[in-house]
């Protein structure tokens, strides 16, 4: 007898509902929510289990790894797709919605998440830390220059030694020293933690040969190239290179009803660390790439016609494509034979 599963997952306890092929409820529970407790109570509950559903969120890629080691049959499932079918229930509860995640798993009326490997994770992980530091950087550096001007101080721009060698010379002596003094080391500290995680995302670079690959297209560098491999993972799962733009949310909504047929701004659903990482790399490729290639002549011609930043976002969509491209293919960046004019 097939049996289907599904599991409403929060930190402490997971809600299970196991269901037959005729949609009837066998058993309905609760177990805690560790791959190995949710593993025994499947094999006692639903032996013949042939997919097992989870909604996918924080803990789903650690619980669909783990059950997958364990042989079972789990499939994570989009969370917008379940939300919408879920929605017609009249309480919710998380009874209800393991009862409901085993229907949708039963019917097969549901879009599966990729799960990515726990290399891609890692990598993301470092990345998204990196970034994150990144923005305190800059908010402490701001937080100093706001501090500095009420008094009639100011610190100018740029970054750097010179900011904090500027920053001491105008509080040196002053009520403010302290103040700035302490923003400064914090500001410092977070600034020699984005060097240690910048040399450890190089020296993953240097390891990974399709990294280093991607790195011969134009604007794309250690950043860019690992946030790439690290969301897209598997080249093979896009049937179209075309696809990877939708997926990064770098292509346009569109509404279609009836005699309506609107096209709005980018969808921006996706990674939006690599969506910002690309848009800054088509950028780099039109105005401070030297070396002309197809790519970034058709992107001048382009901001002619529409303007510079709908034809800095169409050359990141296109830039993804290409890099898709060469990570299937195994092969670098093919510049023009001859220099291409934009005109």
């Amino acid at each position: 007898m097939e049996q289907y599963v599904g599991l409403d997952v929060s930190q402490e306890q997971t809600s299970v509902c196991v269901i037959d092929g005729g949609g009837k409820v066998i058993w309905e529970g609760k177990c805690a929510s560790t791959p190995e407790a949710i593993a025994a109570t499947i094999r006692t509950r639903a032996p013949e289990a042939v997919r097992i559903g989870l909604e996918s969120g924080p803990l789903s890629a650690w619980h669909w790894h783990e059950l997958r080691k364990l042989g079972l049959p789990v499939v994570c499932l989009d969370a917008r797709h379940v939300k919408a079918a879920l929605a017609l229930q009249l309480n919710k509860s998380d009874r209800n919605d393991a009862r409901g995640l085993a229907q949708i798993v039963r019917t097969g009326w549901y879009r599966e998440v990729a799960v990515k490997s726990v290399d891609s994770h890692l990598v993301r992980s470092l990345l998204i830390t990196r970034a994150q530091l990144v923005r305190m950087r800059v908010d402490l550096a701001n937080q100093i220059r706001g501090v500095l001007k009420p008094f009639g101080l100011i610190a100018g721009k740029g970054g750097g030694r010179s900011f904090a060698e500027r920053v001491r010379a105008l509080v040196a002596g002053g009520p403010l020293q302290e103040v700035a003094g302490a923003l400064l080391a914090a500001w410092q500290a977070i600034g020699e933690q984005i060097a240690v995680l910048g040399r450890r995302l190089v020296a993953l670079a240097r390891q990974d040969e399709a990294v280093r690959r991607l790195m011969t297209a134009p604007g794309v560098g250690v950043l860019v190239a690992l946030a790439y491999v690290s969301v897209v993972d598997a080249p093979e799962r896009f049937a179209r290179s075309s696809s990877v733009g939708a997926y990064i949310g770098l292509t346009p909504r569109r509404y279609q009803s009836g005699e309506a047929d609107d096209t709005g701004h980018i969808s921006r659903c996706g990674d939006k660390l690599l969506r910002t990482y690309l848009y800054e790399a088509a950028g780099i490729i039109l105005h401070r790439v030297p070396r002309w290639s197809a790519l970034k002549a058709w992107g001048t011609r382009l901001a002619k016609r529409i303007g510079t930043k709908k034809a800095t976002v169409a050359v990141a969509r296109k830039l993804s494509v290409i890099l898709h491209h060469m990570l299937r293919d195994g092969s670098e960046f093919r510049w023009s034979a001859k220099e291409v004019h934009a005109a």
